[in-house]
C-alpha cells in the first residue's frame, strides 16, 4: 500500500531537487525517494559490523568504479617513484 507523505521546502531547494530529478530522467517523487534509499543504505553500510556487510560495502565500491579494483600497492609505489626520480612535478 502506498502513502502519500508532505515535505515542506524551501524554493530554492526544491528547485535544485527538481533540476536534480530532471537531469537524471526522474520524477520528483521517484528522486526524493531513491534519495531516501540512498541514505538509509549509507547508515546502514557505516554499521560495518559483521562479516557480510563489510563484503557487501566492498562489492557496491567496486562496482562504482570505472576502471574496476584499485591497483597493486606495488605499482603505485613504482608510479611514485619514478616520478620521483625522473624530477616531475604534479
Amino acid at each position: 500500500m502506498s502513502v502519500r507523505i508532505q515535505v515542506i521546502l524551501e524554493e530554492k531547494e526544491a528547485a535544485r531537487f527538481r533540476a536534480k530529478a530532471a537531469k537524471e530522467s526522474k520524477s520528483l517523487s521517484a528522486w526524493l525517494r531513491d534519495a531516501g534509499r540512498k541514505m538509509l543504505e549509507m547508515e546502514k553500510n557505516a554499521q560495518l559490523t559483521d562479516e557480510e556487510a563489510l563484503r557487501a560495502f566492498f562489492q557496491k565500491s567496486n562496482e562504482r568504479e570505472k576502471e574496476g579494483t584499485e591497483s597493486d600497492w606495488e605499482e603505485h609505489k613504482k608510479m611514485i617513484l619514478d616520478g620521483f626520480s625522473s624530477g616531475q612535478k604534479l
